[in-house]
């Protein structure tokens, strides 16, 4: 054991340090060194020129096959706006009610396909049908109270108007506007002073020759003045006048020309025939109102002194107490009116029938069963029935702030549906709303979509995609749309970027071009201008996309 430890120490240590020290003690053959340090120096710098420049190889390969070339071709495209939906009825009625009772009739059943009008519950409503029984009475007796009032009204409503029974000037008036007066009250006096009456007596054979009417000369006694008047009565019967002769009394009407008074006297001839004596002239007419009603004179329009015409109204005389009775009576019959048909409108809900034309989808309740309450097995019924009218089925769409200027009503519409592979529908845009929805910044707006023939392949409730048509484009330059870069930029090939293959031998051999963008479809963006048919484009690829991110990522 001590042997092994001590005798490779002594040996080392002197032979080592003669070896190390021999060359600083003998120049020549140090200055024989440099030529070769050197060789190794250039050999070490080629190999790495030569790998770096593998490296830089293999770099620039990567890179490219990270791209791939795009050629801008012409192609027809199909401008669309996508979105999905589910699948809805047109009409659907789910049957509810505010009214209770025991269910008298359901004549119908699930699966079954009921026409719009058709009884689904009949519901018991013998108390509410009494009650309609009593509140036809109260009208009846409502009508009858304002039919009595009416007619008293009628009755007495001729003798509420004041009216003057002849022409003339008001002398002397009694009372005043607001004052109350009785039946038979004296409202006014009238004289009609413009008018005179003369009565004298004509010799019957002269007389009975005369009409009403004929014109007559009145002389006026004490003046050589005569004034025209015209026969305004003639006596039916004789009388004996003076000196034993048979003579008629005859009126005469006149203007008054205002010389003429009561006391005035005069004479008069018809035809020629004087009469046989004279007489006195008296006012054509002197009478007096009175009032033919009791109450407050509420309207009195006239003054002393106004003229008045035969059967003009100078005053009211109200009513007021039966026309508040009479107020009160039509209130009473339009309650009663009222209640009734509110009784009645409720009597309709007692009887459920169909809103639409469909198949039931849903019987919950049946004969028997509370139609506001519980099924006869115990559980409680949202609905007592619910009826899809699917001979229409249509969708809702929400289509994005940026789209919706495209979608238009009619617009043709491609569907599928996840759950029917290989199969395809279509329909048409049925409505576009403008009442859109705001989340996080973003709005979006409900497009209804009409499915075509409402298939029976699609239920109610399955989830479709759709893609609704804006345009048909034909015969445009079109790229991918992700070759063309933010900014609206693309990477144009140029000579020697593609091998003979097609394939990418030099990204270096591009340039960056500006584009005029167009329209486009989920895949392919049309080119208006910056690039020419047959051009080629690289972008990169969507692997490329991956690596670069993950690159990215690491040096990040």
């Amino acid at each position: 054991m001590e042997a092994t430890q001590t005798k490779p120490a002594a040996p080392v240590i002197p032979s080592a340090e003669p070896e190390k020290q021999a060359p600083k003690f003998q120049a020549p053959r140090k200055k024989r060194k440099w030529p070769r340090r050197l060789v190794i120096l250039l050999v070490i710098a080629a190999l790495l020129a030569f790998l770096l420049s593998r490296c830089v190889g293999a770099g620039q390969q990567m890179l490219s096959s990270a791209y791939l070339p795009y050629p801008a071709q012409m192609r027809d495209m199909t401008v669309s706006v996508s979105g999905t939906g589910t699948i809805a009825p047109a009409q659907a009625y789910k049957v509810t009610t505010l009214i209770s009772g025991e269910i008298l009739e359901a004549p119908f059943e699930e699966g079954q396909t009921v026409q719009k009008g058709d009884v689904l519950f009949r519901i018991d409503a013998r108390d509410l049908e009494s009650s309609i029984e009593q509140l036809q009475l109260n009208v009846r007796s409502a009508q009858l109270a304002l039919d009595d009032l009416l007619e008293t009204q009628a009755d007495n409503r001729k003798d509420r108007n004041v009216k003057a029974e002849d022409a003339g000037v008001l002398t002397k008036l009694y009372v005043e506007q607001g004052d109350s007066v009785a039946a038979g009250t004296v409202i006014a006096d009238v004289l009609d002073r413009d008018h005179m009456k003369l009565k004298v007596p004509f010799h019957s054979a002269d007389a009975k020759g005369f009409f009403v009417g004929q014109a007559a000369v009145v002389s006026v006694s004490g003046t050589a003045e005569t004034i025209s008047g015209t026969v305004e009565e003639i006596a039916a019967t004789d009388e004996v006048g003076a000196g034993g002769t048979l003579v008629r009394q005859v009126t005469i009407l006149v203007d008054n020309p205002g010389v003429l008074f009561e006391s005035s006297q005069g004479s008069a001839s018809v035809n020629g025939a004087a009469c046989a004596s004279g007489g006195t002239f008296a006012y054509a007419s002197s009478a007096q109102i009175v009032s033919k009603a009791a109450g407050d004179l509420d309207v009195l329009s006239v003054k002393e002194g106004d003229r008045v015409y035969e059967g003009q109204v100078i005053g009211v005389i109200s009513e007021a107490d039966l026309d508040t009775q009479i107020e009160n009576a039509r209130i009473a019959l339009e309650n009663a009116r009222l209640s009734l048909e509110n009784a009645q409108d409720k009597l309709e809900d007692y009887t459920i029938t169909s809103t639409i034309t469909g198949e039931v989808i849903e019987k919950n309740l049946d004969v028997g069963d509370n139609i506001n309450g519980m099924n006869s097995s115990g559980s409680t019924v949202t609905y007592p029935a619910v009826i899809y009218d699917r001979s229409e089925l249509t969708f809702d769409m929400s289509i994005d702030e940026r789209d919706i200027s495209k979608i238009q009503v009619g617009q043709p519409v491609e569907i599928t549906a996840s759950a029917l592979d290989g199969q395809s529908f279509t329909g048409v845009v049925d409505k576009v709303n403008i009442n859109g929805t705001t989340v996080n910044g973003n709005t979006s707006y409900p497009v209804t979509v009409k499915v075509d023939g409402a298939p029976e392949e699609l239920y109610p409730g399955m989830n479709v995609s759709a893609k609704i048509i804006v345009e048909r484009v034909g015969n445009v330059l079109t790229l991918p749309v992700e070759a063309v870069e933010r900014g609206n930029t693309v990477l144009v090939a140029l000579p020697g970027c593609l091998d003979e293959n097609g394939a990418i031998a030099d990204l270096s051999a591009t340039e960056q071009r500006q584009v005029t963008l167009g329209r486009n479809d989920d895949n392919y963006i049309e080119i208006v201008d910056g690039l020419a048919e047959g051009e080629v484009v690289v972008a990169l690829s969507p692997q490329g996309s991956s690596m670069m991110e993950m690159i990215a990522s690491e040096m990040g």
